[in-house]
């Protein structure tokens, strides 16, 4: 659900810089990424993302590309979210998390979102989920309004803070809706995360007391660029950085540049800290899934889920030699 070819965002030209990432600008930070479709990535992704420091992350049920045409494709999907992505996450130090939720796009099937609705509460309450999301408008339908509406009284009945999709069009009407049927449904902007957000959005959001999230998206969306812009205008509050990282033309790696931009532009590090970890774990530890002190995991590549594991044919594992079990 994080990307459409169907848009109306302001977008920069398809040119590519020649200025390369310096891990050195962040060597010894800490990334916390809370927007990132894992799903769609490789391990590859994934040790890449651990070597620049991140050290945690949230996955959002997401529109996989393709319309699902049976609960069961639901399930089977919700159900890789808390197993097997969690456990593969873990293999190279990551500690993941996720949010449950019925995307707008997939709302607008009624017949399957009624059936979807009902899976729900099987998954929200699991070890991990840290929200419902990502949810709220892609067409602003009707339809998208009344699965909006039901899975923020399911947040509210489960104490979930809740990770809004803003849509690609109309951006800035959708975002004022969705922020006025939260508050409609009882639910306090500070554990509401309002996402995508742009240039266009982003005062009122802070305003009103809720959480802007930027997706760092080439081409579209924000780049890393204007988040520099906006956190020097806005300050770090209440502002944090995420990567999507979906099935798109996407960077996995969006939160650790946008931190080394942030450096080289003169951005203090306590307002990196905030805007790239800190603001995230605040937001969705209110779910009272995230405890900082988890983040620190031996990595032992040789375990298996389920019996499987990220390992192929005679491939070698990576074990924690901090360990002081030697086997």
């Amino acid at each position: 659900m994080c990307c459409s070819h169907n848009i109306e965002e302001r977008s920069v030209p398809a040119t590519q810089s020649t200025e390369k990432f310096d891990m050195d600008l962040i060597k010894g930070m800490k990334f916390f990424d809370p927007h990132v479709h894992m799903t769609s990535r490789t391990t590859d992704d994934y040790q890449a993302m651990a070597d620049a420091g991140i050290v945690a992350l949230i996955e959002p049920s997401f529109w996989l590309g393709q319309p699902r045409t049976g609960p069961g494709s639901f399930k089977d999907y919700y159900s890789s979210l808390v197993g097997w992505e969690r456990f593969r996450s873990s293999q190279f130090g990551i500690k993941h998390y996720c949010t449950i939720g019925l995307n707008s796009r997939e709302a607008n099937n009624e017949p399957l979102a009624e059936q979807v609705m009902e899976m729900l509460p099987l998954f929200i309450y699991k070890d991990g989920v840290v929200g419902i999301g990502e949810i709220g408008f892609d067409d602003q339908t009707a339809a998208e309004e009344k699965y909006y509406r039901l899975q923020l009284d399911l947040a509210k009945e489960s104490g979930l803070p809740v990770q809004i999709h803003t849509p690609h069009r109309d951006k800035k009407r959708g975002t004022q809706r969705s922020m006025d049927i939260a508050i409609e449904h009882g639910l306090e902007p500070h554990m509401v995360i309002v996402d995508h957000n742009n240039e266009e959005t982003v005062k009122e959001v802070l305003d009103r007391g809720f959480w802007a999230a930027f997706t760092i998206y080439p081409f579209t969306k924000m780049g890393n660029q204007r988040m520099v812009e906006i956190t020097k205008q806005y300050g770090p509050e209440r502002i944090m950085v995420n990567s999507a990282a979906d099935w798109g033309i996407s960077d996995p790696m969006a939160v650790p540049k946008t931190a080394a931009l942030m450096k080289l532009n003169g951005i203090s590090l306590k307002d990196i800290e905030l805007v790239t970890y800190r603001n995230a774990i605040t937001a969705f530890a209110q779910s009272g899934q995230i405890n900082e002190a988890d983040f620190v995991t031996a990595i032992d590549q040789s375990a298996r889920f389920e019996g499987n594991s990220i390992l192929r044919g005679g491939q070698q594992p990576r074990i924690d030699k901090s360990s002081i079990i030697i086997s």
